[in-house]
């Protein structure tokens, strides 16, 4: 939605020259191919893309190039043929929690990783993660392999092993704000206070629980999914009228949002 209403957005700013349209797929990718399907048949000139699947509509988006549309994919690293992709830095993101996580330790102390689906967008958070943390010795992972499927119910239920497996823990990465948020659900429930949580995404969820005193969540890196809506429209018609960007990968920064900091946050929604 926040994609969408900053892709409307920058549209709009552009002289009236740009008709734009968008849809609701609710996370299916059959729904999302339908409309890939009719996008094309209505000879549309722009697809901007945030794939549910990107092996499911691979072949809408080699369909949608073949009748000379352009296609920008989003929120995630492409294997696909698309002309340009538009995505968080993720890497950034990961970086970020890391050096949050360790400053807030003083460098020492047992961590768990609350992983997540074997995608790209991920795989670059825990990445990112890991490469920076190794930086500090005495922090140790006792945990970085366990599947929260990215979700509040799962982050719930990998964190709830974990406090049964570990009786000490100082702190927790969890891949996104929904796995964070079931992770402090975890800990209420078990009644466990002694680490903080850090996430990434900055939606509206989490920075109610950056304000909540009795949460555990401290920080989320958090994404601008508006500006990832407007520059995928400013790149798209660049491509459209001759002036394509050298490079087919944009990454938009994410900023580190604290319980320290939250308030100067502007949110999604801004």
């Amino acid at each position: 939605m926040q994609i969408a209403r900053g892709a409307e957005a920058k549209a709009k700013q552009i002289n009236g020259a740009v008709k734009f349209t968008a849809e609701a797929d609710n996370y299916d990718s059959a729904t999302q191919i339908k409309q890939l399907e009719a996008a094309i048949a209505a000879g549309n000139n722009l697809i901007i893309l945030n794939a549910v699947d990107s092996g499911a509509v691979a072949p809408s988006i080699q369909k949608a190039k073949a009748a000379g549309i352009k296609v920008i994919g989003l929120a995630q690293p492409f294997p696909l043929n698309v002309d340009h992709a538009v995505i968080s830095d993720q890497r950034q993101a990961g970086q970020l929690c890391a050096n949050y996580l360790a400053k807030k330790l003083n460098g020492q102390g047992n961590i768990v990783i609350v992983n997540g689906p074997l995608v790209p967008a991920v795989q670059d958070r825990v990445a990112g993660f890991v490469d920076t943390i190794t930086a500090f010795p005495n922090i140790k992972i006792l945990s970085r392999d366990q599947n929260g499927n990215a979700s509040r119910e799962g982050g719930l239920s990998v964190m709830a092993d974990l406090l049964a497996a570990y009786p000490k823990i100082d702190a927790v990465f969890a891949i996104n704000d929904p796995t964070a948020l079931g992770c402090d659900a975890a800990a209420r429930q078990a009644k466990r206070n002694e680490f903080f949580i850090v996430g990434i995404d900055g939606g509206p969820d989490i920075v109610a629980a950056l304000k909540d005193q009795g949460s555990l969540i401290a920080a989320t890196a958090a994404e601008d999914p508006n500006a990832l809506g407007s520059r995928a429209v400013e790149i798209g018609y660049g491509i459209l009228t001759g002036n394509p960007p050298e490079a087919q990968l944009t990454k938009i920064p994410v900023t580190l949002v604290t319980r320290e900091n939250v308030a100067e946050y502007k949110g999604w929604s801004k």
